[in-house]
Formats: structure tokens, C-alpha cells, sequence
């Protein structure tokens, strides 16, 4: 029980890492312009991307998936800048798509990619499956907490304040591009 805690611990604690909040980025990315009305197929899309981040540790461990770490960590801003551009052109996602949805799990094996080493190097070889699901747990949790964190928020905003939806997208849309941008400038490999 203590490793299952442990390793949830980790993965929450991952996710709100402030010398690297990526995950929190996406994720907001990703679901400010929903409602609660919406909070079925976000939490579908967070799962999926929960699960192509476990995809990539679980594959970095037992394949020992090697990509340069210039890309990947040049890759996951990419990935918050992209999901950035709805928001400042005031597009909202199709549902009816399998885009959004396999966009998603494609960014979270990205940002798998770039956790997967440390990982590896942190896991026992008797407990790795345990420790595995207990770490995409912790994610998982803290995902969910997001989500629900943000749609309160968003509902306060729009709805108490009165501020229009697209302003608001524009406006934290802007803030997480501007992060997003100078991580890329920070990790670009050209």
C-alpha cells in the first residue's frame, strides 16, 4: 500500500510541478472552452491522454524506446502551443470528431516520452507494473481535479462576472502561449 501511495503521490505531484507545468498547461489548454455540461467527453479526452502518457512509460521501460531528448522536450510546448490556437481563434473542438480524440493521446505520448527516463531509472523491476498504475492514478486524479477546478472556474467567469466566453478563451489562451512559446525558445533544437 505504501508504494501504491507513494507512486500516486508522484504522479500528482508531476502533474503540478512548478519547475515544469506542461501537463497543467494542456490540460487547461484543452478544456477551457467546455462547460459542465461538457465534463463526460473531457474527461474522456484527459483519460486519453493519461493513457498515452502511461503508453510512453510503459514503453520506455520494457522497449527501452529511445528518442532524442532535444526533440521531445522541444515536442511538448509544441503540443501546448497547438492546443493554444482554438483558444485565440475561438474555435471549439468538434465532438463529433475522432481528431480531437487521437490528437490527445498522440500529445500524451509526447509528454510520456519526456517523463519516461526518469521513470525507468526511479522503478523497481520486482513492483514496475504496480508502481506504473499507481503513478497514472495520481495523474489521472489531479487531471480530473483540473478539469473540475477549471469548469468552476470558467462558470464563476462567464456566468458571475459576466465575461464573455471568447474573451476569457483569448485572454488565458494568450497567457499559456506566452509560456508555451518561451519554452519552445528555450528547448528548440534549431
Amino acid at each position: 500500500m505504501e508504494t501504491i501511495l507513494f507512486y500516486a503521490q508522484l504522479g500528482f505531484n508531476h502533474v503540478l510541478d512548478f519547475q515544469a507545468l506542461d501537463h497543467f498547461y494542456f490540460i487547461i489548454a484543452l478544456c477551457l472552452p467546455f462547460s459542465f455540461n461538457d465534463f463526460k467527453r473531457l474527461f474522456w479526452w484527459v483519460s486519453l491522454f493519461t493513457l498515452g502518457h502511461t503508453l510512453s512509460l510503459f514503453g520506455n521501460y520494457y522497449f527501452e524506446i529511445i528518442l532524442s531528448a532535444i526533440w521531445i522536450e522541444f515536442l511538448i510546448p509544441l503540443t501546448i502551443a497547438l492546443s493554444c490556437i482554438p483558444l485565440i481563434a475561438n474555435i471549439k473542438s468538434n465532438f463529433k470528431t475522432l481528431f480531437p480524440f487521437l490528437i490527445t493521446f498522440v500529445f500524451g505520448i509526447i509528454h510520456g516520452l519526456g517523463f519516461g527516463r526518469y521513470f525507468s531509472l526511479i522503478v523497481s523491476e520486482e513492483d514496475v507494473l504496480t508502481e506504473l498504475l499507481s503513478f497514472t492514478l495520481g495523474i489521472e486524479v489531479i487531471q480530473v481535479c483540473i478539469v473540475v477546478g477549471l469548469l468552476m472556474l470558467n462558470f464563476f467567469v462567464i456566468k458571475i462576472l459576466k465575461i464573455s466566453s471568447s474573451k476569457w478563451q483569448l485572454i488565458v489562451g494568450a497567457m499559456i502561449l506566452s509560456q508555451a512559446l518561451t519554452m519552445i525558445a528555450k528547448s528548440s533544437p534549431f
